[in-house]
């Protein structure tokens, strides 16, 4: 199906959310010690606050747009989160920053242009077979991670755990049509659910192991290439006809802004202050 006005609007809502979203998970990071985890800390439970208002429009979006699309544009967030980061710390935007800006969002516009016209058809039981399996993995994987501590494994569970998410609200729209009734019949609900927790809490333990441009970076690039394919395979999100070299050209510009912003310096909120200094 193209990308319709309705679809690209709660797109961008959540983009915009998502970002205000990890400026405040950010902020909390600052205000962590022995005593206060960051799961403890007010600005970080205000960001999972927000972030769960820019789920709700990311699941508005995916009934109307190809998972690809709409997780390209979430992908956007992160230059957002530079230019916001601008304006709250005064942090310093480097040239490349502003670069980096400009090729994400061409970058997605491209992506956006290559929606096919076409509506996926029901998925099929293997289809959704595979996302239960896929699921079973990730909880395994997810144990592992958390045993070993380490914050790139974690963040990317956590992007593989967000856009299984994303890949099986698709399918449950596509399931369910316009009869909600059907909603709770099916196991793409459920699989919604168990991904959903998967992100949330590698993520969460990921942001304890680890900086937060590593995590950034590998969350963000894992989210935006790993659940659009999957929804062109498992799916049937349609390309448009000979768009193929676009949509890969987009997708590897979005990717290429979102490595280097989530290395800039604009991302790190700067160190508390001292009492009296």
């Amino acid at each position: 199906m193209e990308v319709s006005a309705t679809g690209l609007a709660f797109a961008l809502a959540a983009m915009v959310l998502n970002s205000v979203a990890g400026l405040l998970e950010s902020d909390a990071t600052r205000y962590v010690t022995r005593g206060r985890a960051l799961a403890m800390q007010p600005r970080y439970l205000g960001g999972l606050l927000v972030d769960g208002l820019g789920w709700a429009s990311t699941v508005v979006a995916l009934r109307y747009s190809p998972v690809f699309v709409v997780q390209a544009v979430l992908g956007g967030a992160i230059a957002l989160t530079a230019v916001g980061a601008r304006i709250v710390y005064g942090s310093a935007l480097r040239r490349v920053d502003g670069l980096a800006c400009a090729v994400c969002v061409v970058g997605l516009v491209l992506v956006a242009a290559s929606a096919g016209p076409e509506r996926p058809a029901d998925p099929s039981s293997s289809a959704v077979l595979a996302l239960a399996l896929v699921a079973v993995v990730l909880v395994a994987a997810l144990v592992a991670a958390w045993r070993a501590g380490s914050a790139w494994s974690l963040a990317l569970v956590a992007g593989l755990g967000f856009g299984g998410s994303s890949v099986a609200v698709r399918a449950v729209h596509l399931t369910t049509g316009e009869n909600p009734a059907t909603l709770l019949a099916g196991p793409a609900l459920y699989l919604v659910v168990v991904f959903g927790a998967v992100g949330l809490i590698a993520y969460s333990r990921s942001l304890e192991r680890g900086s937060l441009a590593r995590v950034t970076a590998i969350l963000l690039v894992t989210e935006v290439t790993v659940p659009g394919l999957a929804g062109i395979i498992l799916l049937g999100d349609s390309v448009r006809p000979g768009w193929w070299v676009v949509m890969t050209a987009g997708l590897v510009l979005a990717v290429a802004g979102v490595v280097v912003l989530a290395d800039s310096p604009a991302q790190r909120p700067p160190p508390l202050r001292a009492a009296g200094s």
